[in-house]
């Protein structure tokens, strides 16, 4: 149990660069909300429901991270930050990570009868700050959901998602296969991810529309010179 929570701690610092040790990554939101969240649930799968959502309660408390004591969580998962909502039948892989404000939303089913109303989140997902995914679907191993984007179709195995309604960008095999993209939003050049410096290509296309805009304004300059003279030789 012990090198299982070094285990869990450790991955938690591999995606996070802030904490300078372990003792502070337990007292991150997002871990202490796991931990409640793994004693409601299994007082909930014991069908003790009263005091799994008295746990579930008090963890929220302290937290501000609402899971529900059914949803079923993998191994690795990670909250960072908090403001975040998961439902009761969402079911989330392992090596997840979700950033601050997220919903794991559900739908109200038209016979007002339970059943699979919140999303599948599979293996090594990230969802980036205020999305909202929503409904009984599925987001596919190695997804990006954006930030601010609204998810209610099944998102395919290592697609991104963005916007409102979100749709999907096309990721770049060698951005695919990197084991972790904070935020869950991939560079559009994989270069600029190198020193933290933009690629040439990038900097003689800025130039390039640098110059573009002297000649225009050149030109500009040049026709307002001119205009007066041409008016004054009318009206003479």
């Amino acid at each position: 149990m012990f090198a299982g929570l070094i285990d869990y701690l450790d991955s938690v610092r591999a995606r996070d660069p802030a904490p300078r040790s372990r003792w502070e990554i337990l007292l991150y939101p997002g871990v202490l909300a796991l931990g409640f969240h793994r004693l409601a649930h299994w007082l909930f799968e014991a069908g003790l429901y009263f005091p799994a959502r008295f746990v579930n309660h008090f963890g929220r408390f302290l937290t501000a991270i609402d899971i529900h004591p059914g949803a079923i969580i993998g191994k690795n998962f990670f909250i960072d930050h908090g403001f975040t909502v998961i439902g009761e039948t969402a079911e989330i892989g392992d090596n997840v990570t979700i950033y601050q404000c997220v919903t794991l939303g559900g739908t109200n089913p038209t016979n007002g009868q339970g059943g699979k109303r919140h999303p599948t989140v599979e293996d090594d997902v990230i969802i980036g700050s205020g999305a909202q995914v929503i409904g009984p679907i599925t987001v596919g191993r190695r997804a990006r959901i954006g930030a601010n984007a609204v998810v209610t179709d099944d998102v395919p195995e290592g697609a991104t998602m963005i916007g409102l309604k979100a749709r999907s960008t096309l990721v770049p095999a060698e951005d695919w296969m990197k084991e972790f993209i904070p935020y869950g939003t991939p560079c559009d050049d994989p270069k600029c991810g190198e020193l933290g410096e933009p690629s040439r290509d990038c900097v003689e296309k800025i130039e390039s529309e640098l110059e573009k805009l002297r000649a225009e304004i050149a030109e500009l300059r040049e026709r307002a010179g001119t205009e007066p003279t041409r008016r004054s030789g009318t009206d003479s």
